[in-house]
């Protein structure tokens, strides 16, 4: 079974696949503190760099930032009628029955 990357995962693949910390950071137009920064610190890369990142090196944005670029599929495919999307019922059963006095 295929896991997802973390957001550290797919920086440092992204980083691997450049080569250099140095490489990443041409390739990005930053400096290298800034991208060391991104892997000592944030331990993830900002979403203004994600889309270039995605199209130099081929790691996906949802990997990248799920936060920001969510996967296109919401359902787990090993798992058969699985939904792991937003019930969109759910502020239908939020609320709580009234006590009358």
């Amino acid at each position: 079974m295929e896991t997802t990357p973390t957001r550290f995962e797919a920086l440092t693949t992204c980083r691997d696949r450049a080569g250099s910390d140095s490489q990443l950071a041409r390739d990005l137009d930053v400096t290298q503190p800034t991208v060391w920064r991104w892997l000592k610190q944030t331990k993830q890369m900002p979403p203004e760099y994600c889309l270039k990142a995605e199209r130099i090196y081929g790691v996906p944005k949802e990997y990248l930032r799920p936060d920001i670029y969510p996967r296109d599929v919401m359902v787990d495919q090993a798992v058969e009628d699985r939904f792991c999307g937003i019930d969109m019922r759910a502020g239908e059963r939020r609320e709580a029955p009234r006590r009358v006095a």
